[in-house]
């Protein structure tokens, strides 16, 4: 599993800029339920050699029972419960009692914490950490956030622990890397909760295996699930919540996106259940979004859909198709996972998705494709010159990665990356699965060979 990282202080430290800066500014993924405010981020960290995730928290006053600073703790206690990592930061200008208090409660938790003194930019170490030894913590970090300093050489010493667990994923990864040759099919299925995830996973492998009640958050951890289904090996990953740690966290959701998104990392294939009786949240969106970042092959799986009329069901088709859109690539399941409607193709769409993701794309037939593209629409003009893509290669697999060989690429736009990719997932038919393109400009030898001599 992915360690988790989360980065907690009083309002205006630097914590948000802090997390852009290990994500690389990637879009986070924001927690979207009804009665909780949305001051909780979650992304993929994106410095060094050892994958994570972070989380943002609200600004953190940890003695705040109501309003929307109590929320906003509540927030920022979950979060805190999901991390293996704590990074407490705080404002190199100086110290206040919002930071005492924070520290006088993260000082009694079972956590690994670090003292991370933000906007130090101009000051040596000795100079930020005078300031903060009271405030009790032996392991401090001085960095500027805004401008990266100190930023890579914190977290790479902050994963320091993780990377013997890392080593071993490794290797499990590569001793599992022949899915097709008689290895798991590991298939993760997300949701939010009550979409019916128990009910469709008993149904496919034949048995009562997990509790299935009417009630929202009924399993509380993330389960593996082994089954054998026409001679082929399967892997289920139920992702579910937490168990609830004293009345502070009763108002706080009933499941995990940390525990959601490391079953989505740790997956080949993921399965996104939608309850068509429910309105389609920005949740289930981010969470398809978080699903395409990492690189996952995908299906979707409609649930209830034996309890809506046909007018309804074209009104949620169209629902469905409006939020989703960025997922054209992915096959919809319109499926009742009580009765059984529609579920042997779930499994069938997983196969094939993953099938997809590693599929062998020979290099004569992707340059073909991309000149044929280049004939029929080329790419607009960027200054003076137009992009000149000259050939392709397959780069990687689960997602494929197409590596794309010209001149000038820098100014392809977005909108004919999409172009290509469009080409290409019709020529392969790569359903199910995101499409990742490169692109590599070529150097000129002469004008290298014109500057050495020069």
């Amino acid at each position: 599993m992915k360690p988790v990282i989360t980065i907690v202080g009083r309002a205006n430290v630097g914590k948000s800029t802090l997390f852009n800066r290990v994500t690389k500014s990637r879009d986070a993924l924001v927690v979207d339920i009804p009665g909780v405010t949305r001051d909780r981020q979650y992304g993929e960290g994106a410095i060094g050699d050892i994958p994570f995730i972070v989380i943002d928290t609200g600004g953190f006053e940890p003695v705040a029972k109501t309003g929307i600073i109590g929320e906003m703790a509540k927030q920022t206690y979950q979060a805190i419960i999901e991390s293996d990592v704590l990074l407490f930061i705080v404002d190199a200008k100086g110290m206040n009692e919002h930071d005492r208090e924070i520290a006088l409660y993260l000082r009694k938790l079972n956590k690994k914490i670090y003292l991370v003194i933000n906007k130090s930019e101009g000051k040596n170490y000795e100079q930020s950490i005078l300031d903060f030894v009271e405030l009790g913590f032996y392991e401090m970090f001085s960095i500027s956030a805004s401008h990266g300093q100190g930023v890579k050489q914190m977290i790479e010493q902050v994963l320091v622990p993780f990377a013997s667990q890392n080593e071993e994923e490794s290797e499990k990864d590569e001793a599992e890397a022949g899915v097709g040759q008689g290895g798991r099919l590991k298939i993760a299925l997300v949701g939010r909760p009550n979409v019916g995830k128990s009910t469709l996973i008993n149904y496919i492998i034949g048995e009562e295996r997990l509790i299935a009640f009417d009630m929202p958050g009924t399993t509380r951890d993330t389960i593996h699930i082994d089954f054998e289904r026409n001679n082929k090996l399967y892997t289920f990953i139920d992702t579910a919540g937490i168990r609830k740690k004293g009345k502070i966290f009763e108002t706080v959701e009933k499941f995990s996106v940390v525990k959601t998104l490391q079953a989505i990392s740790d997956a080949h294939v993921v399965v996104l259940l939608l309850d068509v009786s429910q309105d389609i949240s920005d949740q289930d969106a981010h969470i398809a979004d978080f699903i395409i970042e990492s690189g996952r092959a995908l299906t979707i799986a409609v649930n209830k859909w034996d309890k809506i009329d046909h007018y309804q069901k074209e009104q949620a088709k169209l629902a469905i198709e409006r939020k989703f859109h960025f997922l054209n690539f992915a096959k919809f399941n319109y499926i009742s996972a009580y009765k059984g409607f529609g579920v042997n193709q779930v499994l069938e769409s997983a196969d094939s998705a993953f099938a997809a993701a590693v599929m062998p794309l020979s290099t004569p037939k992707l340059t073909r494709v991309l000149h044929q593209a280049v004939e029929q629409q080329a790419p607009k003009r960027s200054g003076f010159s137009r992009p000149k893509p000259r050939y392709a290669h397959q780069g990687g697999k689960n997602p494929p990665i197409i590596i794309i060989h010209g001149n000038g690429l820098d100014g392809i736009t977005d909108s004919y990356t999409r172009f290509l990719e469009r080409k290409f997932r019709e020529v392969f038919d790569l359903v199910g699965t995101p499409v990742k393109i490169q692109y590599k400009n070529g150097k000129n030898p002469y004008l290298q060979a014109r500057f050495k001599k020069g």
